[in-house]
């Protein structure tokens, strides 16, 4: 048995929030979002074209945080 380990969320400057470790995403509508990779990157510009999770274009929009965020 894989012993479980913690999940982390780290918000990546300019980009996207991963996530690493087991955890359960749905859509608007409840539906579980199949987890196919042990790290997961979700959008927070509002850009991605396969959204929630990140497609790289933060970069061309010139997607900014703020240090610690």
């Amino acid at each position: 048995m894989i012993p479980a380990v913690a999940t982390t969320i780290t918000a990546c400057p300019n980009g996207p929030l991963l996530v690493r470790g087991q955890v359960e995403l749905l859509d608007a509508d409840g539906v579980v979002i199949p987890q196919r990779r042990r790290t997961v990157a979700l959008c927070r510009c509002g850009f991605s074209a396969i959204k929630p999770h990140c497609d790289g274009s933060h970069k061309a929009a010139g997607f900014r945080t703020e240090p610690g965020e």
